[in-house]
């Protein structure tokens, strides 16, 4: 089949589908979206309420606990141990399928009924209470989307990690803190997209480095100084005179560092052994296109974060491992042909289910369930019922469409419309990587949750602390410290905070001064450094000898001589950003 230009029916812009696509979309029998990638990609982040947690009573044993579904939301929510236990039936919620409405008209009622999962967490969490989407962790706090850690605070995304305090993206690392895609590394401060390396501050880019301070771009490196080399002697004079503790002297540094990133050369992709895919931050992926955070995965096209992820389309977080997944969130250990579905966890051939995880296999329509087989709207078919049944159910919604109050036409092919969403849009991390305001979105048709007025009574202003953690005393721990944003910006600011013992201990031994923003404007502190999960197509920007604005000469001499770089390629760079992107052959003959 051609490729085919058509208009998406929600931001009306043209988007393309290839033939490649309509052939995943005939393997797995479903039509072309209507909805363009970028828009897809919103409506499943919609649904994915990842760090915004509250304080609720279990609705069957009545202790209080933590959840994701806030106390006035309508719905009855179960903690962990209630939600897998025996002494409910999780089917009375069912109903029989009616083909006189529209399927999402249904599945709405059926959502309001079915008792939710209060949080996404495992069971062998230890004295790990705040934090959703994670498992094995010890002693983490505010922790979220993250696997197998200890002593950890304020992280999303890290995983098999020790003592990380302000981290994103960080894997098999200990004692670091605010650090962005570092994984191996010790004792790293202040640094982003670094390996291997320890005992270091304010990296971008280095690989195998130690006792490095503010350098980019350098492998197997020791004791440099703003990419300088220096004896050992020399390089611990400098570092004494840096007082790493002084809140005034870190914002300068932050400052430098910002320039110098800058500054420095990129790649128009980052990671490696990408063969046939585009996007960012790709490892060990095959003919992957438009994807981001994704590795050891192959055939895959519009996925963000995913590892071991085969034949998946349109997907967040597609996980060990995904198959033949299509408009999924959360799919994995493994998920074999899913399609709109969240959080399809160990299971098979789930269509249009919410949480139907645990061992869910052909289930159509159903909500939070879990150990259970040919299920429609959460009630039970015999194999043969539903067989019969799904291909009707499945001509009804092509023929009978849901229409929302946008007038946008939501078919068989479509992941669920937004407004059957269980979160507001501001919960979601749709509001992570599509930032909005409230007007904005209500107007698009989402629904936005109004801070509460909390009354925290706050003693201290984050202006009004002492510049050095050195004049910091234990009294710290009995003051509600006032975020320097006071909810004025758009990041779920929550207004106030505190400092914990084990906190203020980190900051003590490594000597780094107490934040003055809160935990959830530090986290939107650190996206704002990470690319954005879109592409561009660029050339390169090597020149011959220099790169095209002269910023950075060339070190080396590369295969094309003294002529510009012919190479083009998509990036996640964005054309009007200062950045200095190369192609790999050149970047790599400047920095390997």
């Amino acid at each position: 089949m051609n490729r085919e230009v058509k208009t998406c029916q929600n931001c009306h812009q043209e988007f393309t589908i290839e033939p490649d696509d309509f052939s995943f979309y005939e393997k797995i029998q479903v039509p072309p979206p209507t909805f363009c990638p970028d828009c897809r990609m919103v409506r499943r982040m919609s649904f994915r309420n990842e760090r915004t947690i509250y304080r609720r009573k279990c609705d069957l044993c009545g202790k209080d606990k933590i959840s994701i579904y806030a106390p006035d939301a309508p719905y009855a929510v179960y903690c962990y141990d209630c939600f897998y236990a025996d002494n409910w039936d999780q089917l009375t919620s069912g109903r029989d399928y009616d083909f006189s409405r529209p399927f999402f008209e249904q599945y709405r009622e059926l959502a309001l009924r079915a008792p939710k999962l209060g949080l996404q967490a495992s069971h062998d969490l230890v004295n790990s209470e705040y934090g959703n989407h994670f498992a094995g962790d010890k002693n983490c706090y505010l922790v979220f989307a993250s696997i197998g850690n200890e002593d950890c605070m304020y992280c999303n995304y890290v995983n098999y990690s020790k003592t990380i305090v302000d981290g994103l993206r960080v894997l098999k690392s200990e004692s670091c803190f605010d650090s962005i895609d570092c994984q191996n590394c010790n004792s790293l401060f202040f640094s982003q997209q670094c390996q291997d390396s320890l005992g270091s501050s304010f990296l971008y880019n280095c690989r195998g480095c130690s006792n490095c301070f503010m350098c980019s771009n350098l492998v197997r490196k020791n004791y440099c100084v703003r990419n300088k080399q220096y004896s050992k002697e020399e390089y611990q004079k400098i570092m004494n005179g840096i007082d790493f503790g002084s809140e005034k002297d870190i914002e300068a540094l932050k400052n430098e560092f910002k320039e110098m990133r800058e500054k420095s050369l990129k790649k128009a992709v980052e990671g490696f052994n990408h063969e046939g895919s585009t996007g960012n931050y790709l490892i060990n992926t095959k003919n992957c296109k438009n994807c981001f955070d994704v590795s050891s995965s192959e055939n895959c096209k519009y996925v963000s974060y995913g590892n071991e992820a085969k034949d998946t389309m349109d997907a967040y977080a597609a996980y060990t491992t995904s198959e033949l997944c299509y408009e999924t969130v959360g799919s994995g250990a493994p998920a074999y042909n899913a399609k709109f579905c969240y959080l399809p966890w160990t299971g098979s051939n789930q269509t249009y289910c919410i949480n139907a995880f645990s061992g869910c296999h052909n289930c159509f329509g159903c909500n939070h369930i879990h150990n259970k087989e040919y299920c429609i709207l959460n009630k039970q078919y015999s194999k043969e019922e539903y067989e019969a049944l799904v291909p009707k159910i499945i001509q009804h919604m092509k023929d009978m469409p849901y229409t929302d109050q946008k007038g946008r036409i939501y078919g068989y092919g479509e992941f669920f419309p937004s407004d059957l969403s269980p979160f507001a849009y501001n919960e979601t991390i749709a509001q992570q990587y599509f930032p909005t305001v409230k007007e904005e979105a209500l107007n698009a048709g989402y629904r936005w949750r109004d801070d509460e007025n909390r009354n925290y009574g706050i003693t201290k202003k984050a202006a009004d602390l002492p510049d050095n953690v050195k004049e910091i005393s234990g009294d710290i721990l009995n003051e509600v410290i006032g975020c320097a944003h006071g909810q004025t910006c758009n990041e779920q600011c929550t207004q106030a905070f505190k400092i914990l013992k084990d906190e203020l201990e980190f900051y003590k031994k490594f000597n780094l001064p107490l934040p003055r923003l809160c935990p959830n404007c530090r986290h939107y502190e650190r996206l704002k450094q990470r690319n954005p999960l879109k592409l561009w197509r660029r050339k390169c920007q090597c020149a011959g000898a220099k790169s095209e604005d002269g910023v950075y000469r060339n070190t080396v001499a590369h295969a094309h001589g003294k002529a510009h770089c012919p190479n083009e390629f998509e990036t996640s760079y964005a054309p009007n950003k200062p950045d200095i992107v190369y192609c790999e052959e050149c970047y790599n003959a400047e920095v390997v």
